[in-house]
């Protein structure tokens, strides 16, 4: 019957639209088991052209094909007898290294957060040398058992500062870093803008008002404080502030300046420990337009796969470092 095989074809695209594929988990089993390189945005589209031509025959990965980016001990610990990876092996490799911290992600925000660690090629390669400060700076910090705290600056701390401090703590937690929490602050403040609010509770962010309002910025301009959460026992409280405001941290910070007017104001973040410009675009420009929504949308990701790329990053560095001989002072 007709009607029977369209049944049967509409449940095989419903079954392989909800699975990740063998392409994507055997990019994550790279980005996991693979060598530092794996998780370098900088080698991300190299890694996937290897990758799309290993996996084109059988849908298998084969260890004489990808030599350059994982250990052949580490690649048999996980292969079968035929010396190759399946996605069942893929599977429950990548099983075994999910973080606590992921699971604790609220799971629309885990799903946005996994799609964003396959477009790691789409990051402007001017932020490499940036980022790879910050994941040396956070992985240094985290092998020392210490408390790492990340403040994101702009001008008026109402988008791209609360973009980046929302979505580097879904980073955070997506790698298994429960030890790093991101913060917010401006040069200006002014409030948590709707437009923000509403392009973070697109992917899942619960967002709630408290009732109470800060100190305003502008004396006719309310400033309302939000409660936010981003997973189980995931949250904070939001709302706009000055960088320096006493629910910010006070020192051995690593500031991030994500736009380029704070970036021109502070040459000096009082008190970091680190000083990184990440400058975005402002999704401002197109508030009122009917590109408004997208555009919110294009940053809220451009700013979360970035620190995405920078956790995963910081990872393999714990990594490496974990492997170095004790009493070895590593160079900065």
């Amino acid at each position: 019957m007709i009607w029977q095989s369209w049944l049967v074809l509409i449940c095989v695209l419903q079954t392989t639209a909800d699975d990740d594929g063998v392409f994507a988990k055997a990019l994550w089993f790279l980005h996991s088991h693979g060598k530092p390189i794996c998780s370098d945005a900088k080698n991300d589209h190299h890694l996937k052209s290897v990758l799309a031509e290993s996996i084109a025959n059988d849908r298998q990965l084969s260890f004489h094909e990808i030599p350059d980016f994982v250990e052949e001990s580490v690649f048999q610990r996980w292969a079968g007898d035929d010396e190759k990876l399946n996605e069942e092996e893929l599977t429950a490799a990548l099983d075994l290294a999910t973080p606590a911290t992921r699971l604790r992600l609220f799971p629309a925000l885990q799903r946005h957060a996994a799609e964003l660690t396959t477009t790691f090629d789409s990051i402007e390669a001017s932020r490499y040398g940036s980022m790879d400060k910050l994941a040396e700076w956070i992985a240094r910090r985290s092998s020392a058992d210490e408390r790492v705290t990340i403040l994101t600056t702009c001008t008026g701390n109402s988008r791209r500062s609360i973009l980046g401090a929302q979505m580097g703590n879904v980073a955070a937690a997506y790698y298994g870093f429960e030890n790093v929490r991101f913060y917010s602050g401006g040069t200006a403040p002014s409030a948590f803008n709707p437009r923000t609010i509403a392009t973070l509770q697109a992917i899942g962010f619960q967002i709630e008002p408290t009732g109470k309002e800060a100190k305003r910025g502008d004396p006719k301009v309310p400033n309302p404080i939000f409660d936010i959460a981003w997973g189980d026992g995931l949250t904070a409280r939001e709302f706009s502030k000055m960088y320096q405001d006493d629910s910010n941290p006070q020192s051995g910070f690593a500031a991030i300046l994500v736009c380029s007017e704070a970036d021109e104001s502070c040459p000096q973040v009082a008190s970091a420990d680190l000083r990184v410009s990440l400058t975005f675009l402002d999704p401002k420009v197109f508030d009122e337009s009917r590109f408004e929504t997208f555009k919110y949308a294009e940053r809220r990701d451009d700013i979360g796969r970035t620190f995405l790329a920078v956790m995963a990053n910081a990872r393999r560095k714990i990594a490496s470092l974990a492997a170095l001989p004790r009493n070895t002072a590593p160079q900065l």
